[in-house]
């Protein structure tokens, strides 16, 4: 029991929460896919906590009898300097948190960055160039414990790091 007390002090200092209403407001204007409830719900959970790398979008896909969650997270303008461990530690938050909040066999977790593109560059429809690069992707199954999965990023293990991404993003 100390050390589940001692895990939440931990948790609570590396992630403060966010002001009341936001984990309402945000989930509803950030949620998508085709179970969009699941995605608010998860949402609401995730976004009472004001993350070091800000989550920009969830989403919620069934297909199948599957459910799986997706998190788009800010590859910049952190909240505050991150470590490459603090940002695996944040991605293992999110991902457990995502478990916990909603029955989805799969979290899909993606940092990404803006490209720059200029005025006459087409961003939606059939001649739409893309916005923004991922720089970091993992995708997690129901059942794998957080600490196997902080060993597995750690590793590099089925994960995709952008490593000139890594190196200027990541003190």
């Amino acid at each position: 029991m100390l050390k589940v007390i001692s895990a939440a002090i931990l948790i609570a200092q590396l992630f403060p929460t966010a002001p009341p209403s936001v984990d309402r407001l945000d989930a509803n204007a950030r949620a998508s896919g085709n179970q969009k409830a699941m995605a608010v719900t998860i949402g609401r959970a995730l976004f009472r906590t004001r993350w070091p790398a800000q989550v920009l979008n969830v989403y919620a896909d069934g297909f199948a009898g599957h459910d799986i969650a997706g998190l788009r997270i800010s590859g910049e303008h952190f909240h505050h300097a991150l470590t490459r461990s603090e940002f695996l530690e944040e991605v293992a938050s999110l991902v457990t948190q995502t478990f916990a909040a909603a029955p989805v066999d799969e979290v899909d977790v993606w940092a990404s960055v803006p490209l720059r593109v200029g005025k006459d560059v087409v961003v939606a429809g059939d001649l739409a160039r893309p916005s923004s690069r991922s720089v970091f992707t993992v995708t997690v199954r129901r059942g794998e414990p957080p600490a196997a999965l902080l060993r597995r990023m750690r590793a590099t293990a089925s994960v995709y790091w952008d490593q000139e991404w890594a190196r200027e993003a990541l003190k």
